[in-house]
C-alpha cells in the first residue's frame, strides 16, 4: 500500500509527489496519458529531428521557484538556456520594442519612456526573490516581505490599461500590453496588471529561459528524482472515481475543479461542490507548430534574435483583440505568441529547419480554424514566412482539451484570471488545497499560485497534506 496516491503526472502532480517523498512518504503517481508531463511534454510534431514544446515553453518563474531551486535537478539533466533577447514586440512601423534581462538596457531601448520603465521595474526586479516568497503562497498567510508585497499589490490590482498610462510611446505601451495579455483577460479589468508586472519583473531578474531538450526535461528531471526517492509512476491509468484508487492515507489530485466533482462524487461536501462548480475557465488557445527552413524572416532584426515574439500590434489592438475573445468573437487579428526556443537551444533544430511554436488567444471552446489567422499575424511582420514552412501541426481548443483534460475548452491556464479567481483560487478557504474530503487535496494550477511549470501548486498542496498526516 502506498502512503500517498497522486492523480496526474504534470509538473504540479510530480512536484507534490517529490515533496511527499522527500518527507519519507511512499508515493505512487497515476497518469492517464501514455507519457508524463501534462503541458510540459515535447516531441517531434512536424518533421523528424525538429523538437517542439506542446504547450509550456517559456519558464520565467522557474529559476526563482522556491521549490525547484532546492532540488538540484541539474543532476538529472535539467539545464536552463537563455536567448540573446527575451522578448520582442514588433509594430507596423518597422520598429520593435525589446526586453532583455538588463532593466537598464531595456529602458535605454525605449527612448523617452525608458526612465518610467526603469522606475517601475528596477525595484521589482531587485526585490523579486523576496516577492516570489509571498506571491507563490496562498493569499492568506503572514507575509515574509510585507512592504514589498504592499507596493506590488497596489499596482497589481489595477487594470493593465491604467498602468500603461505611465508610458507615451507606442513601443513601450505595446511591450507592456503584450506581456499583460498573458492573463487572457480584457486589459481594462482590475488585476490584469498583476501578470504583466510579475512576468516583466521576472525577466529583469532572471530572464525568460527555456529548458534544454524541451520543456519535457522539467518533468523528466522531477520523475527521475521521484524514482530515486522510492516513488513510482504508472502511465495509461485513467482514474474516473476515488473509489477506484487503492488504499492510501493521502490522495493528491492534479485536476481541474470540474474534474474533481466527477471523480469525488458524493464524497465531496456540498459547499465545496458548489465552489468547484462555480469555477470558470478562460479563453482558449489555438496552437500552430511550424517547421521553418531558415527560420522566420522577420522584417525587424531584433525579432530574429528573440526567444519569444508577441504579435498584436499596438496596445489598442491587443486590448481590442482580448475584449473580442471574451465576447465569444474571433478577432481578425488575434493576439499571437511566437516561440523561437531553438535560438537558445539549437539542438531542437534539424540542420537549417527550425521549430517555431505559436498560439493565438481565441474564445473558449472555439471550433473554427485559426491557422490562417496565426500565419497572417506572422506574415504581417515577417513577409515570406509561408514559403519557408516545410511542416506544420495544429491543435484546436478541443484537441488541446483531449491532449490534457485540465485545458477545458482550450484554457491552458486551468481557470480564468478574473479578479475573484486570482485572489481566491479555487474557493474561499483557509486551506485552498483541501477538498473537504479527509486526506484528499487539490494540487493543480487551479490552486495558488496558479499556472506555470514552477511546481509551487503541487509543493504547497503537499505541505498541506503533510500537516494533515502529522496530526
Amino acid at each position: 500500500m502506498s502512503d500517498a496516491i497522486v492523480v496526474g503526472a504534470g509538473p504540479n502532480g510530480l512536484a507534490a509527489a517529490v515533496t511527499l517523498a522527500r518527507s519519507g512518504v511512499r508515493v505512487t503517481v497515476l497518469e492517464a496519458a501514455d507519457e508524463i508531463g501534462g503541458g510540459t511534454r515535447s516531441s517531434e510534431l512536424t518533421v523528424p529531428g525538429v523538437l517542439h514544446d506542446h504547450c509550456s515553453a517559456a519558464h520565467a518563474l522557474n529559476p526563482g521557484s522556491p521549490f525547484l531551486r532546492t532540488l538540484g535537478l541539474e543532476r538529472f539533466g535539467l539545464r536552463w538556456r537563455w536567448p540573446e533577447i527575451d522578448l520582442a514586440h514588433p509594430l507596423d512601423t518597422g520598429t520593435s520594442a525589446v526586453m532583455v534581462r538588463s532593466v537598464e538596457e531595456t529602458a535605454a531601448g525605449l527612448g523617452a519612456d525608458g526612465p518610467a520603465w526603469h522606475r517601475l521595474f528596477a525595484p521589482l526586479a531587485e526585490g523579486f526573490d523576496g516577492l516570489t516568497e509571498d506571491l507563490m503562497r496562498p493569499i492568506l498567510h503572514v507575509p515574509a516581505h510585507p512592504a514589498g508585497l504592499v507596493r506590488f499589490g497596489a499596482r497589481a490590482l489595477q487594470p493593465a490599461t491604467v498602468v500603461a498610462r505611465r508610458w507615451r510611446t507606442a513601443e513601450a505601451r505595446a511591450l507592456w500590453a503584450g506581456v499583460a495579455a498573458h492573463a487572457f483577460q480584457p486589459l481594462t479589468r482590475p488585476t490584469t496588471a498583476a501578470v504583466g508586472l510579475l512576468l516583466i519583473a521576472s525577466a529583469h531578474r532572471s530572464g525568460w529561459p527555456v529548458a534544454t531538450g524541451g520543456s519535457r526535461s522539467i518533468t523528466d528531471a522531477l520523475a527521475a528524482l521521484l524514482t530515486e526517492l522510492g516513488g513510482t509512476i504508472e502511465t495509461g491509468v485513467r482514474v474516473r472515481s476515488l473509489r477506484e484508487l487503492p488504499p492510501a492515507r493521502t490522495v493528491m489530485l492534479d485536476l481541474a475543479p470540474g474534474a474533481v466533482i466527477g471523480v469525488a462524487g458524493d464524497r465531496l461536501p456540498a459547499r465545496v461542490r458548489r465552489a468547484y462548480a462555480r469555477w470558470r475557465h478562460g479563453p482558449g488557445a489555438f496552437k500552430v507548430d511550424l517547421a521553418v527552413e531558415g527560420g522566420v524572416p522577420w522584417r525587424d532584426e531584433p525579432c530574429r534574435r528573440a526567444g519569444f515574439v508577441h504579435l498584436g500590434g499596438t496596445l489598442d489592438e491587443v486590448r481590442s483583440a482580448e475584449e473580442d475573445i471574451h465576447r465569444g468573437r474571433m478577432p481578425r487579428r488575434p493576439f499571437v505568441l511566437v516561440g523561437q526556443q531553438y535560438l537558445a537551444d539549437p539542438g531542437r533544430s534539424a540542420g537549417d529547419i527550425h521549430p517555431v511554436w505559436a498560439y493565438a488567444h481565441v474564445p473558449n471552446g472555439w471550433a473554427g480554424d485559426g491557422t490562417e489567422a496565426v500565419l497572417g499575424q506572422i506574415e504581417r511582420f515577417a513577409p515570406g514566412t509561408r514559403q519557408r514552412i516545410v511542416g506544420r501541426s495544429v491543435r484546436t481548443p478541443a484537441e488541446l482539451e483531449r491532449y490534457n483534460p485540465n485545458f477545458v475548452g482550450g484554457d491552458v491556464m486551468n481557470g480564468a484570471n478574473t479578479p475573484l479567481q486570482v485572489a481566491l483560487r479555487p474557493r474561499i478557504a483557509l486551506d485552498p488545497y483541501s477538498t473537504g474530503i479527509p486526506g484528499v487535496f487539490l494540487c493543480s494550477a487551479a490552486t495558488p499560485p496558479g499556472p506555470g511549470a514552477h511546481g509551487m501548486c503541487g509543493f504547497n498542496a503537499a505541505q498541506s497534506a503533510l500537516r494533515a498526516l502529522r496530526r
